[in-house]
């Protein structure tokens, strides 16, 4: 026999209670405390314990096998067909695997899905793919999918938002491919809350995600973030799901991010480019050069640095603007760069370098919508601001890494081989770089591009004058 006991947990930090509370003891949030059914074993007869903590024990359904005696192959990725996407994914989407993909609204999801199950669908005639939106009409969907060219006789679109509706779709149209948009609209029936709550929200994913493993069918969940940046909804949202992938934007650019947050089948570093335009979203395969201004000589106040997202090197140029100011406190502003950073560089500039920026005005700033707070900017943000401070240009096609430190040195950063080779690759030409006295050869200058002239320094003072007196040369 088995007696159930009413308990409540925390969807946050998964603490218990014996009676609910509105706001948990343990994390302090409120309105996470959910009721729980616990089942008690005791034995038939009165008076007896348990025979063990789980309860009698049942015959499972498949034996347990020997590691290698299970077949790997049916989680074997298949390519979507949008290459960024599967290169965040890890080669593709694995069948019977759940992602989750969130960001903010208007972002561009629902444009990018769209092309996902489009080029889903042109695969093979045996891959079907539904499209499930809870926010908008199908109208306007297909209005959408006109506009960039998502139209296929293979991707069927149900305007539904009820649960049990969906699994009735799922079983009429056979899908291999299923897209949820978004699973904070959908809703339960048998399932108490409203709308979007936390016990709505884990009910659909935890159902989705059987759907997906008794089935095979591969399913992508639309999730909506807080003002944050998490994903909206309970923690264990995130637990439930296969991948979980952030999906990020300027609102004033063009250019987007899949960034892989979570993922049991590959890397979660990795990033994917996408660039959005009236005909749709684009995958960038080489994002080096938006964050680029070409022109035809390096102007004062300007340098490039290589910056990794992920495992992806991105070059970004770092701009700087030095101006007298006339009042008591100059002012101080930054764009896309980490602000107590720029002032500890502007600190590190004044003490140990000499360049007087007290009573000016600085201001600086990355471009194509880059934000970087990578410790390798510091030494070309430092370069960058002593050249508009001398008003004097950088050599033109030269790269600087480093991380400079409140006395000044110049400290070490990884990856600095991969680094350059990028930077080789679209042109440049000279590099300063960290002086690394870890490599243990007498050859450091093993592992550089061919081609190139790298510098090493040690400190800001030697990197500002390995920058201006190869210019006056």
């Amino acid at each position: 026999m088995a007696k159930t006991r009413t308990s409540y947990r925390c969807s946050a930090c998964q603490h218990t209670v014996a009676k609910w509370v509105g706001r948990c003891p343990e994390c302090e949030t409120w309105g996470s405390m959910d009721e729980v059914t616990l089942l008690a074993s005791v034995s038939s007869r009165p008076g007896a314990s348990a025979v063990r903590a789980g309860g009698a024990s049942m015959i499972p359904t498949s034996p347990a096998l020997p590691l290698t005696q299970v077949s790997s192959t049916s989680s074997i990725a298949r390519p979507t067909g949008v290459d960024e996407l599967d290169r965040v994914l890890g080669g593709g989407i694995v069948p019977g695997s759940v992602v989750l993909l969130a960001g903010e609204p208007g972002v561009g999801k629902s444009t990018l899905l769209l092309e996902v199950v489009k080029q889903w669908a042109e695969r093979s005639p045996q891959d079907i793919a539904l499209y499930v939106t809870g926010e908008e009409s199908a109208g306007q969907v297909r209005l959408r999918a006109d506009r960039t060219g998502a139209v296929h006789e293979r991707v069927f679109l149900a305007a539904e938002n009820d649960l049990a509706t969906i699994f009735g779709h799922v079983d009429q149209v056979a899908p291999t491919l299923v897209v949820v948009d978004s699973v904070q609209t959908m809703q339960a029936s048998d399932v108490d809350g409203v709308i979007g709550g936390v016990t709505q929200v884990r009910a659909i994913t935890s159902a989705l995600t059987s759907l997906a493993k008794g089935s095979g069918t591969a399913v992508i969940l639309v999730g909506h973030v807080t003002k944050d940046g998490a994903v909206a909804g309970p923690r264990s949202l995130e637990h439930l799901v296969d991948v979980v992938l952030h999906f990020e934007g300027d609102k004033h650019s063009t250019l987007r991010m899949v960034r892989g947050v979570k993922n049991r089948f590959g890397a979660a570093d990795e990033v994917g480019c996408f660039e959005l335009r009236e005909g749709g979203i684009h995958g960038v395969s080489d994002p080096s050069g938006l964050f680029l201004h070409h022109r035809a000589d390096s102007v004062p106040g300007t340098a490039v640095t290589v910056t990794m997202d992920g495992k992806r090197a991105l070059l970004a140029e770092v701009q700087a603007l030095v101006a007298p100011s006339h009042m008591p406190t100059p002012r101080r502003a930054v764009s896309g760069l980490d602000a107590a950073r720029v002032s500890m560089i502007l600190a590190v500039l004044e003490r140990r370098c000499g360049v007087q920026l007290s009573s000016r005005e600085v201001y600086a700033a990355t471009i194509g919508g880059m934000r970087t707070t990578e410790p390798v900017v510091d030494l070309a943000l430092a370069l960058a601001v002593a050249s508009a401070a001398r008003d004097t240009a950088l050599p033109p096609g030269m790269v600087v890494l480093g991380e400079v430190g409140l006395a000044g040195e110049v400290r070490r950063v990884v990856g600095v081989d991969r680094r350059l080779a990028e930077a080789a690759r679209l042109g440049f030409t000279s590099a300063i770089v960290p002086s690394d006295h870890r490599r243990g050869v007498k050859d450091d200058t093993a592992g550089d591009p061919p081609g190139m002239r790298v510098v090493r320094v040690t400190d800001v003072a030697g990197a500002m004058q390995g920058a201006f007196e190869r210019r006056r040369k």
